[in-house]
């Protein structure tokens, strides 16, 4: 059996390590490409309405990613960031394989870690456990 400590110290480092990948990917739709390119591109992948679908998915990485690495709201962020890879596994990633570059194993294995993190909580390095309440992790490992 895993120590209390142990289980938030792992589950602090899944989350910030998680949430930097959400970030920079959300960042790179916002900013480094631009929001009208990524638009063209989600267009270009078959996305459903692709305007509104390229804001949508680089709000929640982005915001989603920011919420994880400070653990607040984390089964929110979690669940949202678990749909924004749920789509882009089936829009995108499904029909072309596992591996890289085009595969579906880097958004399979951020969007099972992120449900994982909604479903198991923020441990008490985070910022739900200092607000207290529902949103703190209170099971024990």
């Amino acid at each position: 059996m895993k120590s209390s400590a142990f289980r938030d110290l792992a589950l602090l480092i899944a989350r910030v390590g998680i949430g930097i990948i959400f970030v920079a990917h959300g960042w790179q739709k916002f900013f480094t490409n631009g929001i009208d390119k990524t638009q063209v591109a989600f267009d270009g992948m078959g996305a459903p309405m692709p305007d509104l679908s390229a804001i949508l998915a680089a709000s929640v990485e982005l915001g989603g990613g920011l919420l994880l690495i400070v653990g607040l709201l984390t089964p929110i962020a979690g669940i949202l960031l678990f749909l924004d890879m749920l789509g882009a596994f089936f829009i995108v990633h499904a029909d072309q394989g596992l591996f890289m570059p085009m595969g579906y194993e880097l958004v399979l294995a951020l969007g099972v870690s992120s449900l994982l993190i909604a479903a198991v909580g923020a441990g008490r390095l985070s910022v739900d456990a200092l607000l207290g309440g529902r949103l703190a992790a209170t099971a024990s490992v």
